[in-house]
């Protein structure tokens, strides 16, 4: 029988409300109802995780297109459903990354950058050619008979849709949706610092000044060469719950905050090997929720990142905001955290908390 192949998005939020439902519908915005009329019983849609750029199954559909909003998924009704089996499921440890079928897959030749392919995982349903379709649902076959185990960051695949309302912000248009983080291409040379570390020293940093500190709540069995994030004094087990559900659920899901009783003081993303895209997100989404809240926000990166984090955080999406992210979120770099910390040793006691502003660096343009 001749079928056609689909790609079918998913966060690993989605995913997982998904299979709570029964893992036997399957839908999509109102707005891509057009293609979705054109999707046929019998067909494949190939499950795709946006967050860690994987393939983690494969489902048959087994109606047409029918509209329905009852509840399924928390975010969004995608109303433009569809009966399907699930025949393949891998988990987030054996999805296969994007990358791994790069050789493989049509999409990858002949691009005009190395980012290019990117395009094609932006919205669905999107027709594959017969071909990558075939070979997508081989390699997810292969990997539920043979699965290999990999890492992934949970941050990422519980994060909420990269979505904001299309909406005019003086004589810009804010996007509708805002490019997937990409998958790392390149490894960082040995020696560098990595995320959790990161993370721990702006914990450390944080209880020494004699704060309330709190670690992202995916990241709270995380540990730093067998230092756990859980051991940290003063670390809080819930936030203060001053604002709204939508608002807790966003700052529940920063890298590390400062707290003095019930007050946010400081605000840090830790931007290691991502696009920039998950920390600035989180914190428009914060700023958009709350344009009065003050706090000071910061984003942590290696030193070399320091040219992408501002040219991503000055993009109309972020700098149009009111108040504008650029002039409310600071740069601090891995080296500069690091000497800060070395410098002031057990004089770190003595040390008042808004030092930290002192050593980052403005994201406004000159």
């Amino acid at each position: 029988m001749s079928r056609n192949y689909w790609l079918d998005l998913f966060t690993g939020k989605t995913w997982e409300e998904f299979l709570q439902h029964g893992a036997d519908v399957s839908g999509f915005r109102e707005r891509r109802r057009n293609t979705c009329e054109k999707v046929k019983p019998g067909d494949y849609f190939l499950c795709y995780l946006t967050g860690l750029s994987r393939f983690i199954g494969v489902l048959e559909i087994k109606s047409k297109m029918f509209i329905d909003s009852s509840p399924i998924w928390e975010g969004e009704a995608f109303p433009c459903r569809f009966k399907v089996n699930l025949i393949y499921q891998l988990d987030p440890k054996t999805a296969i990354p994007i990358l791994e079928l790069s050789k493989q897959l049509s999409i990858f030749k002949n691009l005009k950058s190395k980012h290019a392919w990117t395009g094609f995982f932006r919205r669905s349903p999107a027709l594959f050619t017969v071909d990558d379709g075939e070979t997508v649902t081989r390699a997810i076959s292969a990997a539920v008979t043979h699965p290999v185990m990999r890492e992934y960051d949970e941050k990422k695949y519980w994060r909420r849709p990269r979505t904001f309302e299309s909406k005019k912000v003086g004589a810009v248009t804010v996007p509708e949706e805002v490019p997937d983080e990409l998958p790392e291409l390149t490894n960082r040379k040995t020696g560098d610092a990595s995320h959790e570390e990161i993370q721990w020293l702006l914990l450390k940093l944080g209880s020494d000044l004699g704060l309330d500190v709190w670690v992202a709540r995916n990241d709270r069995n995380r540990e730093y060469k067998g230092k756990f994030f859980q051991k940290i004094p003063s670390l809080r087990k819930e936030l203060p719950r001053q604002f709204d559900d939508a608002t807790n659920r966003t700052i529940e899901l920063i890298d590390v905050l400062w707290l003095q009783g019930d007050a946010i003081v400081a605000a840090f993303e830790v931007e290691h090997t991502s696009s920039i895209y998950s920390g600035l997100l989180r914190m428009s989404d914060l700023v958009s929720m709350q344009p009065n809240i003050k706090l000071n926000l910061y984003l942590v990166a290696p030193d070399d990142r320091r040219d992408k984090v501002f040219n991503e955080i000055n993009r109309p999406t972020f700098a149009h905001l009111k108040p504008p992210l650029p002039k409310i979120c600071k740069f601090i770099s891995y080296s500069q955290l690091k000497s800060e910390i070395e410098t002031m040793g057990s004089r770190i006691k003595f040390v008042k908390p808004e030092f930290i502003d002192g050593i980052a660096e403005s994201c406004e343009p000159d």
